[in-house]
């Protein structure tokens, strides 16, 4: 059976068993991606993270079915969702619970939920989620969802995969500071206080704007919401065209248990998917996207290759001399690589 025909024909049978065979790293998982790259690049890719607990997993269920179901005159979108979830340190498995929240979304065949385990990956997403996204763009889907693990302040991979990044934050977690971190602020698009109908949430919503202007002090000149011009007033149009736009990440409020908010959360996601386009960050965000990834693969590539040169009895060899202290790990690299010096810019 030819998987690549079949998940451009749209077999979600083989959809699913193509996206096992890139999440395994098999040789026809490879062969497979080479032949489908030329059909990605339409879907817009949508990340959610932020902390465990503020209810990722029921957002994204809500977000799909808008997507399938518009209350407007908009045609329902393809959705395909990914969910990563941590992997076991023992097993290398996961829960994949995240599909108890989303079983609104079975039987709908517009509709597909991939879960993954991390396995033992860091930055919120497991090492094959982009080929995994790229499988799945090929196979015709509109808009792609990707819900991170849930580890707090480290998810920011997700950034350098999504055109626009949702960071979904709850009240009565404890310390709004500490759970809202410029290093997981700086990556929001747009801000999410899921939630909503709990005692504090005003206190959030203080917490993070004031967050927010410390992490886009530029941004945050232009007005609250939207994007704003030269002329430092807010725009009310953000469908407006503009050399000086700029993208002030909205601070939205939703319910996801009642379904609040989700309307206006959509709308948000549709406005920031125009700005790209208009701004021309569409482009660009493509272009960091695959240099990442192409750094991540050569990397991954150049390290496998020099391991295949070197004995497990030379590398014991040597670590055994850092343990004895007889080497630093710089010169232990300098060694193992025969090089005169490491290189500065390493």
């Amino acid at each position: 059976m030819d998987l690549v025909a079949g998940v451009l024909a749209g077999d979600r049978l083989a959809l699913a068993r193509l996206i096992t065979r890139v999440e395994n790293d098999t040789p026809e998982g490879r062969e497979a991606l080479n032949r489908l790259f030329s059909h990605t690049g339409r879907a817009h890719l949508i990340g959610v993270t932020g902390s465990p607990g503020t209810g990722k997993s029921s957002l994204v269920n809500l977000i799909a079915k808008a997507y399938r179901n518009p209350v407007d005159d908009t045609p329902p979108c393809k959705v395909a969702v990914v969910a990563v979830d941590p992997s076991s340190p023992f097993t290398g498995g996961a829960l994949l619970g995240d599909r108890v929240r989303m079983r609104d979304l079975a039987g709908d065949p517009g509709v597909f939920v991939r879960s993954m385990a991390s396995r033992g990956a860091l930055g919120g997403l497991s090492h094959t989620t982009a080929a995994v996204v790229q499988v799945l763009d090929a196979a015709g889907f509109d808009k792609i969802l990707i819900e991170t693990v849930g580890a707090g302040q480290s998810e920011v991979d997700i950034a350098r995969l999504a055109h626009t990044t949702l960071v979904v934050e709850a009240p009565g977690l404890g310390d709004d500071i500490q759970a809202i971190k410029a290093g997981i602020l700086e990556i929001a698009d747009i801000l999410v206080i899921n939630k909503a109908d709990r005692p504090g949430v005003e206190n959030t919503e203080r917490a993070l704007r004031s967050n927010l202007e410390l992490a886009h002090p530029e941004r945050m000149r232009f007005g609250s919401c939207g994007r704003g011009g030269k002329d430092n007033q807010p725009k009310t149009d953000l469908l407006q065209s503009s050399a000086d736009e700029i993208w002030v990440p909205p601070i939205l409020r939703t319910i996801a248990l009642q379904g609040s908010g989700v309307t206006e959360l959509k709308a948000a996601i549709e406005r920031h998917l125009a700005y790209l386009r208009s701004s021309g960050e569409w482009q660009q965000r493509e272009h960091e996207r695959l240099q990442t990834e192409l750094n991540q693969l050569l990397q991954a590539v150049l390290v496998a290759r020099w391991r295949e040169g070197v004995s497990d009895a030379e590398l014991r060899e040597v670590v055994a001399r850092l343990q004895e202290r007889e080497l630093s790990p710089l010169k232990a690299v300098e060694q193992l690589l025969d090089l005169d010096a490491v290189p500065e810019s390493y």
